[in-house]
């Protein structure tokens, strides 16, 4: 609103003396409260959430519309997404505010088996996926529910990637497609619809990847051919990724979890499935620790932060 030639919005004045408003905040993908991991196989429509403050074991807070893996995740300023997955094209959304279960709010264009999340300050993507094999890339709103609309197309057409969000860009790393891997980083704009471009190369070719970001940088994590490889690539420069860490257990079909200190990855399997949460700083390279269980022992999950 405006007072006396003043900008005011959430109760900060943004506009400087004598002067014009000033830009709004760029979007912070990262969660400062609390990672979430939602469905997976077998069969789920579990919620869990975990706390970024303090070490510990998720909680069960509600339930997805159907239970599904295969999934990718997105997460807006209030809610949590969920898209795709083995059974349907939904889009379903859960409350951060507090615990709860999801609600069907949308569809994707056409129902797809694994693809890469992504978020913007105002859209969560989908890209990539099966059923077929596709390099759709997926756009639908956080302000209003409503279904996803094709708005580009990454590269080479493929599935099991993994989706990383910088503050102007989202990024779709490794994959396969149907039977060779892909070691491709794809970036694509949040500013307009458009096609993806070729950036960079993961270390290796690998699928099955969790995704994490900081403010400079884009993590995958774990995979198959099944590892415990932690990788980083700049979100400064377009350039090839390198190898900064691992994590506690080598597996694949995990969900990526972002706080503004630390990546997750939580869940997968190696090849059985695991509970185990795992933590890796952004400041400096190196390991991961084990700092918690998810309430279900799962694979092909999807990961949210808040």
């Amino acid at each position: 609103m405006q007072i006396s030639g003043v900008t005011i919005q959430g109760g900060v004045n943004l506009t400087p003396p004598g002067g014009s408003p000033s830009p709004s905040p760029s979007h912070v993908f990262q969660g400062s409260n609390f990672g979430y991991t939602s469905g997976g196989h077998p069969s789920s429509d579990v919620i869990d959430k975990f706390s970024f403050s303090s070490d510990s074991n998720a909680t069960d807070v509600g339930d997805l519309t159907v239970a599904r893996n295969g999934i990718a995740g997105q997460s807006s300023s209030a809610s949590g997404y969920t898209s795709g997955g083995d059974v349907a094209g939904t889009i379903d959304k859960f409350p951060f505010a507090s615990d709860g279960n999801a609600t069907d709010v949308g569809d994707l264009t056409a129902g797809r088996q694994y693809p890469a999340g992504q978020s913007s300050g105002t859209s969560g993507y989908s890209s990539g996926g099966d059923d077929p094999v596709g390099n759709i890339i997926e756009k639908f709103s956080f302000s209003a529910d409503s279904n996803a609309t094709d708005v580009g197309d990454l590269t080479v057409k493929r599935y099991g990637s993994s989706g990383q969000s910088s503050s102007v860009s989202g990024y779709t790393s490794g994959g396969i497609a149907p039977s060779s891997p892909y070691n491709i980083i794809d970036k694509f704009p949040f500013a307009s619809d458009g096609n993806a471009t070729d950036v960079g190369d993961l270390t290796q070719s690998i699928y099955y990847t969790a995704g994490q970001s900081s403010t400079a940088s884009g993590y995958s994590t774990g995979g198959s051919p099944v590892t415990n490889t932690i990788e980083k690539f700049s979100f400064s420069s377009d350039g090839n990724a390198t190898d900064v860490g691992d994590l506690s257990q080598a597996r694949r079909r995990a969900a990526g979890q972002t706080s503004t200190a630390s990546g997750y990855t939580s869940g997968g399997d190696a090849p059985g499935n695991v509970n185990t949460i795992d933590k890796f700083p952004f400041a400096s390279d190196g390991n991961a620790t084990d700092v918690g269980d998810l309430t279900v022992a799962r694979r092909a999950c999807a990961g949210q932060q808040y």
